[in-house]
């Protein structure tokens, strides 16, 4: 699979300077870690849950998580595990490409239980999504996914969520960073990327943001976000890859704020109605939390809604601009550092400050591609919905 791939080839090749990669569950896990995107989220009672998934890959999704804890009822819980195996079964039956798939479980015995249920089927399955993640409550989920992997021979990956008070409370926060940092340290070949649950945070002061409000304007998410990037972020080696917070809007609602999209790109690119229509859906605030998300150390984001999807991966595009400024700074000849104008000639590239930010640009290039030129979000926007 590639990101954009549901676009027909003569428009991608329009809109690319360098197309996106292809990749799937067997490639690197610092490569599926970056492609991951909008990771759309789906109930796992739903009862044709089977056709979602095969529809969602038709729409450009790469990944998804069919969950059994916060989004189904707990009397439901056997149901869905069921459910489960019986759409799992239908989709190998069926065969044809398919999103990476995790499976959101409640508690650790659920893992090995769930892959032993799953037999030959469970081949389809990327990993688990692990919930409220502490040191105390994931050591167990760690272990349990290490005795699936080694039940049914195959690599599976786990994303933690952090979510839990323990992280969200100020007197608490070090001590819980500093265990969850331990506790994926040493798991660090099977966890893929980590988490935010912003829902849960916000929760637990009875709060919840307007979709006028991205989740930086919630001064106590800010610096849990902050604190989680600081400790489990760093470009050093130690970082992990962590996806930003699920953006929960999607009706028309009345709005309170001024619209947030700036009506020149969309002039620009002739394409005011796609502006009106992304308004009347409250995306706007969508498409600045996840400028706010990639600006605060965050890639890729938790989605519950397929309409999301193609705003992630448009701002997801490394423009030619970035790319340009990436590769001079990567320069075999610039290794012992320096500053040098960029080729866009409006702004300083200081070799050794900005390396770290370089090749993080070109590992994001390399899963969602460079934009042409001339080559905007607009244009990506508007082509993934005519397209699609």
């Amino acid at each position: 699979m590639r990101h954009f791939g549901q676009i027909p080839p003569a428009v991608q090749a329009r809109l690319f300077h360098q197309q996106p990669s292809e990749f799937d569950a067997g490639s690197p896990a610092r490569m599926l870690a970056a492609a991951l995107g909008a990771t759309l989220y789906s109930p796992a009672t739903r009862p044709r849950l089977a056709d979602d998934v095969v529809k969602q890959v038709g729409r450009g999704v790469v990944s998804m998580v069919l969950c059994l804890e916060d989004s189904i009822d707990d009397a439901d819980v056997e149901a869905a595990e069921a459910n489960l195996v019986r759409q799992f079964a239908e989709l190998e039956a069926r065969g044809g490409e398919l999103p990476l798939l995790f499976v959101r479980v409640r508690f650790p015995e659920q893992i090995t239980d769930l892959v032993k249920r799953l037999g030959p089927a469970g081949r389809l399955l990327t990993g688990f999504v692990l919930p409220k993640f502490t040191e105390e409550r994931g050591v167990p989920f760690l272990e349990a996914l290490a005795t699936a992997e080694a039940a049914c021979g195959r690599r599976l990956f786990a994303m933690p969520v952090l979510e839990s008070p323990e992280l969200l409370y100020l007197e608490t926060r070090t001590e819980t960073l500093v265990g969850i940092s331990r506790t994926v340290d040493k798991y660090r070949d099977r966890v893929l990327a980590l988490r935010l649950g912003v829902t849960d945070f916000c929760s637990a002061y009875g709060l919840r943001r307007s979709p006028d409000m991205t989740a930086y304007d919630v001064r106590i998410v800010t610096s849990v976000i902050a604190d989680v990037v600081n400790v489990l972020g760093r470009s050093d080696g130690t970082g992990f890859t962590i996806t930003g917070p699920v953006w929960e809007y999607f009706p028309t609602q009345e709005r309170i704020f001024k619209p947030q999209l700036r009506r020149s790109p969309f002039l620009e690119g002739r394409a005011e109605e796609l502006r009106t229509a992304l308004i009347e859906h409250d995306m706007d605030g969508l498409l600045r939390e996840i400028e706010l998300d990639r600006a605060n150390g965050l890639l890729g984001k938790t989605c519950i809604h397929p309409s999301h999807v193609l705003p992630v991966h448009a701002l997801s595009v490394v423009s030619h601009e970035e790319y340009s400024d990436a590769c001079d700074i990567l320069r075999p000849e610039r290794c012992g550092g320096g500053v040098l104008r960029s080729a866009y000639t409006n702004k300083m590239n200081e070799v050794k400050p900005h390396r770290a930010w370089a090749e993080r640009t070109l590992q994001r290039a390399e899963v969602f591609g460079v934009a042409k030129e001339d080559i905007g979000f607009v244009d990506l926007l508007r082509a993934g919905v005519t397209d699609s």
